[in-house]
């Protein structure tokens, strides 16, 4: 593989489209307005920018992997991509429709990879004519950063698109575990009930918000607080991530009544400037 497609450049979009340029890939990244593209394009300028003051870049790395980015809000530009990756609102319709869409105007051999972390693969695989080609990259927050993606294997998923996804995956650095297709695969099944309940400590006043990310952090080896990595993520994201498990699996993962009255707020996180923390200033 050569060239490898991002669809959507928000936060997490923009992070995966940074990992394939440091594998080496030729990477597009494409979403439906240049607002958007814009907007994913300062957030790799502002991580690569990072990197090299911390030394861990030089600029002429940068300039290279910058020369091999290209951005398009017009999805026929993805037309001869090997590997393309979505990172779109983790809804089972936009993901369908966007799976359709992408399996008529791609190459056959395209194989079509989507973040997911709590949809089914196998779901997403059947609105498209390629099935065996469909696959789950699950990348974390910080994508960029964070050492594991979780693969997940729809019901016809071919050992050959199995294979080919962990080998990018490896020339990008990346550690891979795979599982089967299941609500929330392994890491968010664990990991999503532990953010709810920080929610639930915060709303009952067990502990202030910085107590509770510090008790994580400094207590559990957590390289960020739940509520942080929420704030980082969307709060509206964690919440959607929360309303798929309980819909899948039962009240057990009912959300949180904070988490809910903070998103209808439009205290969103990072994104908006305010969520669990004011970052306004």
């Amino acid at each position: 593989m050569k060239t490898i497609a991002v669809v959507g450049s928000g936060t997490m979009g923009s992070q995966i489209g940074l990992v394939f340029l440091a594998g080496g890939f030729t990477t597009i990244l494409y979403d439906i307005s240049q607002e958007r593209i814009d907007w994913g394009m300062e957030n790799i300028g502002k991580l690569l920018d990072r990197r090299v003051q911390k030394g861990k870049l030089e600029k002429s790395e940068v300039e290279g992997m910058t020369a091999r980015l290209s951005t398009t809000t017009s999805i026929n530009d993805l037309k001869n991509a090997e590997l393309i990756v979505e990172a779109v609102f983790e809804d089972i319709e936009i993901k369908n429709k966007l799976f359709k869409d992408l399996d008529l105007t791609c190459a056959e051999a395209t194989i079509l990879a989507t973040n997911t972390s709590t949809l089914s693969i196998s779901e997403i695989a059947a609105a498209t004519k390629r099935p065996d080609r469909c696959i789950g990259t699950h990348f974390l927050i910080p994508a960029s950063l964070t050492p594991l993606v979780e693969i997940s294997r729809g019901l016809d998923t071919s050992a050959e698109t199995h294979a080919a996804v962990v080998e990018v995956l490896k020339k990008c650095g990346k550690e891979t575990i795979t599982v089967e297709d299941s609500p929330a695969f392994v890491i968010n099944r664990l990991y999503i009930p532990l953010l709810n309940e920080a929610f639930y400590c915060l709303q009952e006043g067990i502990a202030s918000a910085e107590e509770i990310d510090r008790a994580c952090v400094r207590g559990l080896g957590f390289p960020l607080g739940p509520l942080s990595a929420s704030d980082a993520s969307g709060l509206d994201i964690v919440l959607d991530c929360i309303e798929s498990l309980q819909e899948q699996l039962g009240d057990k993962y009912r959300p949180a009544p904070l988490l809910r009255k903070l998103v209808k707020a439009g205290h969103l996180g990072r994104k908006s400037g305010r969520g669990v923390y004011d970052y306004n200033n």
